[in-house]
């Protein structure tokens, strides 16, 4: 039976955010009013853990904004498919495991981008988990623009919060991040829930964390696949839920350049600037299952590689590509973890930049 490959998509499959990006294109100065938000989104999602919140809501909070700069359903897809930057090779690994495992993209980000990804890739959309949203069928009025334009400058100015190590609540944050945490809960949860535009927040539902996890279980149930037959790919805080899940389920969970709680909650660990890797990875499991992948990857290196029976193919074209040094592949323990979350989050900044490169 064919096991199942569902991966993240911004990280392991493009370099792009595209939320981030649109914001940052739309929105004057709108590259820190995502950053202060995403951070913002951090904090609710791991540190307060506030009720019916989940990582990834980012996408959900900005959109009054884009509302407010007068974005539309037009400008997001153009923009999305006018600025995808893709992983390199990434077009053949998806072509080659959709012929050896049932494949799957799930992703926090909006339909738009995912449609545009999809297209470019020839990859099914209907294989594919996103954040749906309409915004064109919001109604903003004059004044609640200006508001909201009003905000948005207010955010502008506010400290990026970073998060102290160890940090179980808010108390054990600086006072300066603890009084921004507190005005963005007075924006969100106050202000912006007593404007139109709040329906947003009820309508848009963000697919990441357990949203993430559901689409897993449906894919694996789709394949007619156990979730052990799983492996999956992500790279930040919004993959935590079904990297969680698939581990408990005996699956494979790939870290691709991933931030710390990637690294935190996967198995392996990769750091490369191209998904050959990825592809190397998807052929042993399908072909060896679980324990075997683990024991080449515990032993990663051009030898232990030649002795496998890892796909010809692909070693040559990995051998080709890096004829000196492979890209770092380890298994992560407790031991080696604060070490590769320091050096895979470095990596992911020189991947993708260093805005998107710090983002959760």
């Amino acid at each position: 039976m064919k096991k199942v490959f569902m991966s993240d998509c911004e990280g392991p499959i493009s370099k792009n955010d595209n939320a981030f990006e649109i914001t940052s294109h739309f929105v004057p100065n709108g590259d820190k009013l995502f950053t202060v938000i995403s951070r913002y989104d951090d904090v609710l999602a791991d540190i307060i853990k506030k009720l019916g919140y989940k990582a990834g809501y980012t996408l959900k909070l900005i959109l009054p904004f884009l509302k407010a700069y007068d974005v539309t359903d037009q400008k997001m897809r153009e923009f999305s498919a006018q600025s995808l930057i893709l992983i390199p090779n990434v077009r053949d690994t998806l072509r080659y495991v959709r012929k050896i495992a049932h494949a799957f993209i799930v992703s926090t980000s909006y339909e738009h981008y995912i449609k545009a990804l999809c297209q470019a890739l020839k990859f099914p959309y209907e294989n594919t988990y996103c954040t749906k949203v309409n915004i064109d069928k919001y109604r903003v009025t004059a004044g609640e623009k200006s508001r909201l334009k009003e905000l948005a400058r207010e955010i502008q100015q506010m400290p990026i919060i970073e998060m102290p190590s160890g940090a179980k609540s808010v108390n054990d944050f600086p006072e300066e991040y603890r009084k921004t945490i507190q005005r963005l809960d007075e924006i969100f949860w106050k202000e912006i829930a007593n404007m139109k535009s709040e329906k947003i927040f009820h309508d848009v539902n963000p697919v990441g964390g357990e949203e993430k996890a559901d689409a897993v279980k449906e894919a694996a149930e789709r394949a007619g696949a156990d979730l052990s037959s799983v492996m999956y790919v992500g790279d930040s805080i919004t993959d935590v839920e079904a990297f969680r899940l698939v581990k408990k389920n005996c699956g494979l969970t790939v870290s691709f350049n991933g931030n710390q709680y990637a690294v935190k909650n996967a198995e392996i660990a990769v750091l490369s600037e191209n998904s050959i890797v990825t592809a190397i990875i998807a052929d042993a499991f399908c072909r060896f299952g679980k324990r075997e992948t683990l024991n080449l990857m515990e032993n990663w290196s051009r030898e232990a590689l030649k002795k496998s029976h890892v796909n010809q193919t692909l070693l040559n074209r990995l051998f080709v590509l890096y004829p000196s040094e492979l890209p770092k592949v380890k298994i992560i323990t407790s031991e080696n973890m604060e070490v590769l979350i320091k050096e895979s989050s470095k990596f992911r900044k020189k991947v993708r930049g260093e805005a998107i490169g710090r983002l959760g």
